[in-house]
């Protein structure tokens, strides 16, 4: 029992491999956010345009 504790305490104080997949992790998440958000200023900011283009095009 006592070599179980001692593998798993050392596998927990490693922190090699789990920081690059963290990284690809965050990475991957602030890609999908930007996505996103760059969609919905393009859907706001299209609107917005029409609306102008035919208040223009109206007057």
């Amino acid at each position: 029992m006592n070599k179980f504790v001692t593998k798993v305490s050392e596998f927990l104080r490693k922190e090699d491999g789990p920081t690059a997949v963290e990284y690809a992790v965050m990475l991957a998440l602030i890609i999908v956010v930007c996505i996103a958000a760059i969609t919905a200023i393009g859907t706001q900011s299209n609107a917005t345009f029409s609306k102008v283009a035919s208040a223009v095009t109206t007057s």
